[in-house]
């Protein structure tokens, strides 16, 4: 039996007990587990009697071992005979543990707030636009077009966007720096790959040209000791290399994609693709608009902390896990990002409240439709994972619980309810849709 007093609006006290018949259970498992370890004058090591024990060194003497045992299930147990969802560790400790009486625990939790749901179907979001246009297909040609082309070497000035060789070594009040010499390097006019205003004074330059670069570092540039500082640079002009782009025909349709043989059909294939992303975007546009209103229109008091800093740790395990992935354990990532731990959790602590509100109404949804994954969808969510992960389907029901795909099946069964019943609207007419329920609510204040 458990009894939980709110203390605040998500903590409080949950007192329980743990009867005779489990207390004597746990005593047993406790005897057994330290059994092997005894040493009593006159029996052999993990020989000795439970009696034995018990007059010499009292029974109370396995109390702090069975109390380990049996607080995990005790401590589940009463959570759901008091019918609340606790987040982050509790803080246990001892009412009551005497012989012959049941023992009796408390816990200091903190519990999940309560989501008051409002309006989260039927609701106005903005129309986006799949359309796709001629210049969006011509765009995407350039591109491919710019990745075809060919470096060649002209005999004339430089100009914005050549490609030109030089030598370069730089000098600050007329002594060089470290790090500010190469030669035959390859510089774009105009990549804004060098320190502004370098690109820029060589444009108008010939091969063979001797020029002097004058710049001033950033103020906030990496290396300090050369942060707004002036600088020199004596660089030597090589070579001026135009970008030819391939003509735009059907050869170069072949070349670019062996599954067509025109340009008209290379044309289709860009049209489709991109018809394709536009339509995937807007149903993700769709849905963090339609999830982004019931959101707004729920109500969720005092989010406990520990969930924020859950939500935290989550994000940053995930991203350097993905790090990992790459080859780039935690360590390297943060010598190479000159961060630290802290930095990234500041990075993640941006926008977590609005992370776990979410989840929490999500929740909230999957109560009120009362939303209970079949064994079917279960099975579809381990296999559709295992094809996602190239895992064997075995090792993924493994790796998660049922508790945990019923849990992650039925978040996105209410994300489909929300985003399925939402009206997409002209942009025009949700904004001012939007504009109206905002005065509305400024109005109730």
């Amino acid at each position: 039996m458990a009894d939980w007093k709110k203390k605040g609006t998500n903590d409080g006290e949950l007192t329980f007990e743990i009867g005779l018949d489990k207390i004597k259970e746990g005593l047993d498992r406790a005897f057994k587990k330290n059994k092997k370890n005894i040493k009593v004058p006159g029996f052999r090591k993990g020989k000795v009697s439970r009696q034995v024990f018990n007059q010499m060194y009292g029974e109370e003497a396995l109390y702090q071992d069975a109390l380990n045992l049996l607080l995990p299930d005790a401590y589940s147990e009463a959570i759901k005979d008091a019918g609340i969802e606790p987040v982050g560790q509790p803080d246990v400790s001892v009412e009551s543990i005497e012989k012959g009486k049941p023992w009796v625990l408390k816990a200091t939790v903190s519990v999940k707030p309560d989501v008051k749901l409002g309006q989260y179907k039927g609701l106005s979001v903005p129309k986006e636009s799949t359309r796709v246009y001629k210049k969006d297909v011509d765009a995407k040609l350039d591109k491919m077009r710019q990745s075809q082309a060919e470096l060649v070497l002209v005999d004339r000035p430089a100009k914005k966007g050549d490609t030109v060789t030089i030598d370069f070594e730089g000098f600050v009040d007329d002594k060089p720096f470290e790090g500010g010499k190469a030669n035959n390097y390859s510089l774009e006019l105009g990549s804004g790959s060098f320190i502004p205003g370098f690109e820029d004074q060589l444009i108008g330059k010939k091969a063979g040209d001797d020029v002097d670069v004058k710049v001033t570092f950033p103020k906030d540039y990496q290396e300090k000791s050369l942060a707004g500082k002036e600088a020199t640079f004596k660089v030597k002009l090589h070579e001026v290399k135009e970008k030819q782009l391939p003509k735009l025909d059907d050869d170069f349709a072949k070349d670019v994609d062996e599954d067509v043989d025109t340009l008209s059909e290379l044309e289709d294939k860009i049209k489709k693709e991109l018809k394709e992303q536009k339509e995937s975007a807007a149903h993700d546009a769709k849905e963090n608009a339609a999830i982004g209103e019931a959101v707004d229109n729920a109500t969720v008091k005092d989010i406990p902390e520990v969930m924020i800093n859950d939500d935290v740790q989550r994000q940053m395990d995930q991203y350097l896990a993905g790090m990992q992935q790459q080859g780039i354990n935690a360590e390297t990532y943060y010598k190479l990002t000159g961060t630290k731990p802290e930095d990234l959790k500041k990075q993640f602590a941006d926008g977590a409240d609005r992370r776990v509100k979410t989840n929490l109404v999500l929740e909230a949804i999957v109560k009120a439709e009362k939303i209970n994954p079949s064994e079917a969808d279960i099975q579809k969510e381990v296999s559709d994972l295992a094809k996602q992960y190239g895992m064997e389907e075995t090792a993924v029901r493994n790796a998660l619980s049922d508790d945990m795909l019923k849990h992650d099946i039925g978040i996105q069964k209410a994300v489909d309810i929300v985003v399925d019943s939402a009206k997409e609207e002209p942009k025009s007419a949700a904004k001012k849709s939007s504009e109206k329920k905002d005065s509305s609510k400024e109005n109730k204040k």
